[in-house]
């Protein structure tokens, strides 16, 4: 058997890493240097007027610069609809900017708004109707925040016009890229490492669990579930690596960092929700698990009751050493669906709607695929509680026969004493005739009942009487009650007599030998004494007697028990 699991395909990946790492640097540099391309002159300053006017929020938008963004404005001024005011701010500060004047931001308030100045000269209006409300957000507080961020991006745009700085960037990222590398090499060369100390044990474990060349767990299987488990790791930490290099390799560059910076937020802020769900959920769990040990210790509690009445102590009513062990399963399965329903609503998700949709839908399908599941369990409690059979005892359903083996909830096993174990559905023996052998015994053992025919020429006494002699004869059958023989019926052309006997001991097997030996001493018996047997259906005399005399008892190749 293959002891090695598949490594990861490093290579490509290394590959496909460093390209993605060139287009970013190449997208890094094309975005820093189109935002300071020569633009249209801004927009003259926008004069004092009415108040501006609330638009839907479909039309909101938002002015960004260097990919980061400065504010969202949600009203109309002076007739501007946000596109245009958005556009409008862009342009100006680019024009600012192309001109080298000083990058000073300030603020002058207005009766309208307050005016954001860059060097002096206008670059847009905040009004109060850009705030926004539903938050509570007052103009001052908008200002201040788009000034922070507006200073964030002009200095980064400074940043973006300095060689020196874009040659860090660069040597820092390929620094960056060759650690990312470095690290996915040693994880791969881990991967492989793990994997055939893996496939190693498993070998050696699955050769010993061979009891007789047997093989109980397939060795293939198993390394392809730990290759996939494996992988799924490896491919999982890469993309972890992958993800915090692509942020830091982003925030190095003035024009990608708000990007970077994004990422790193998305992140933390993914953990962040992560910890504080844990942590919301932590009571609820402790709850839960209240519940479930409280079921628990009722299960304990009541244990020593049934393990007292399945060692044949005295029952308690309908609790019985043949009810016990059903009721017992019923009792845990009943306390711990019990706790289940309580401990429901704690579990983390019990209240989304994927979580109820799943149960609906798990409701559903054992709603329609559980019918009969259903049925056959009631039919094996009905079994189990009506006592109609028991564990040992001879029983004959339909056309089986045999031992009663085992009764659970959902079929009956017999077991014929000729080699075989029959499995009946619950419901089939609930809805037949059910023949039990063991309980008119009134001791251990079984019934048996043979019946034969014999002509009318014979004397019945004689037939009863070598009926009584050969059930005399068999090992295994009782002397006390005596055998007893009934004519059953007067057909036509014989008579219809049944040896009735009790058998012992009880058993699967031990019945089928006597029964077997029984049968060869009534012909035995009969042969001796000259009287024919032509059971089942006799009709007439033949021209010859249809017997066996003595001294052919033992024709070839029979042996005689005396002759070894």
């Amino acid at each position: 058997m293959r002891t090695d699991l598949p490594r990861p395909p490093c290579g490509g990946i290394l590959r496909l890493l460093f390209v993605a790492w060139a287009l970013w640097l190449a997208a890094a540099s094309c975005g820093a240097a189109s935002s300071h391309a020569r633009h249209a002159p801004a927009a003259a300053a926008e004069p004092a007027a009415p108040a501006a006017v609330a638009v839907p929020a479909g039309e909101e938008a938002e002015l960004v610069l260097m990919n980061r963004r400065i504010v969202r404005f949600r009203a109309t001024f002076l007739g501007a609809p946000p596109r245009q005011r958005a556009e409008r701010g862009r342009l100006a500060i680019i024009a600012q900017l192309d001109r080298g004047g000083s990058d000073a931001v300030g603020v002058q308030p207005n009766p309208v708004g307050n005016i954001v100045l860059i060097g002096g000269q206008l670059a847009f209006v905040l009004t109060p109707e850009d705030t926004d409300k539903l938050a509570g957000e007052s103009l001052d507080a908008l200002t201040d925040t788009t000034l922070a961020a507006l200073r964030t991006a002009l200095a980064e745009s400074r940043e973006s016009r300095d060689s020196k700085t874009l040659a860090e960037g660069l040597a820092v990222s390929a620094g960056v890229t060759l650690l990312l590398l470095v690290l996915l090499y040693v994880l791969a060369r881990l991967r492989g490492w793990i994997a055939s100390r893996l496939a190693a044990a498993i070998d050696a474990h699955t050769r010993r669990l061979r009891p007789g060349g047997a093989e109980l767990i397939r060795g293939e299987r198993v390394l392809a579930a730990v290759s996939w488990l494996t992988g799924a790791v490896f491919w999982l930490l890469a993309a972890v690596l992958a993800y915090a290099w692509l942020a830091r390799v982003l925030a190095l560059f003035p024009y990608t960092r708000a990007w970077g910076e994004q990422l790193d937020d998305y992140l933390l802020g993914v953990l962040a929700r992560l910890g504080l769900g844990m942590l919301e959920t932590l009571p609820n769990l402790l709850v839960a698990a209240l519940m479930f040990l409280v079921a628990r210790a009722v299960v304990g509690l009541l244990k020593p009751v049934f393990d007292h009445v399945a060692r044949g102590g005295r029952g308690v009513g309908w609790l019985d050493k043949d009810t016990v062990e059903p009721t017992r399963k019923i009792t845990n399965i009943l306390i711990w669906i019990f706790a289940l329903v309580m401990a429901y609503p704690y579990l983390p998700g019990a209240h989304t709607e994927a979580f109820k949709g799943m149960s609906v839908l798990i409701g559903l399908m054992v709603s329609l695929g559980a019918s009969s599941v259903v049925g056959q369990g009631a039919s094996g409690l009905i079994l189990m509680y009506s006592r109609t059979l028991r564990t040992g005892e001879y029983v004959r359903i339909g056309e089986h026969e045999g031992t009663v083996a085992a009764i659970t909830l959902f079929n009956t096993r017999l077991r014929t004493g000729r080699g075989a174990e029959v499995t009946i559905p619950n419901a089939l023996i609930v809805g037949s005739a059910t023949r039990n052998y063991s309980r008119t015994t009134g001791g251990p053992g079984f019934m048996i009942d043979i019946t034969v025919t014999i002509g009318y020429d014979t004397p019945w006494r004689q037939v009863e009487a070598m009926l009584l002699e050969a059930a005399g004869r068999t090992a295994g059958v009782l002397a006390d009650p005596p055998p007893r023989v009934f004519q059953t019926a007067l057909s036509d052309f014989y008579p219809e007599y049944c040896l009735v006997a009790q058998a012992a001991p009880s058993g699967d097997a031990p019945r089928a030998r006597v029964l077997s030996n029984l049968h060869a001493s009534i012909q035995d018996v009969f042969n001796e004494h000259g009287v024919q047997i032509m059971s089942p259906h006799y009709m007439a005399d033949p021209a010859q007697e249809k017997r066996v005399p003595p001294e052919n008892w033992y024709a070839p190749p029979a042996r005689k028990p005396d002759a070894g």
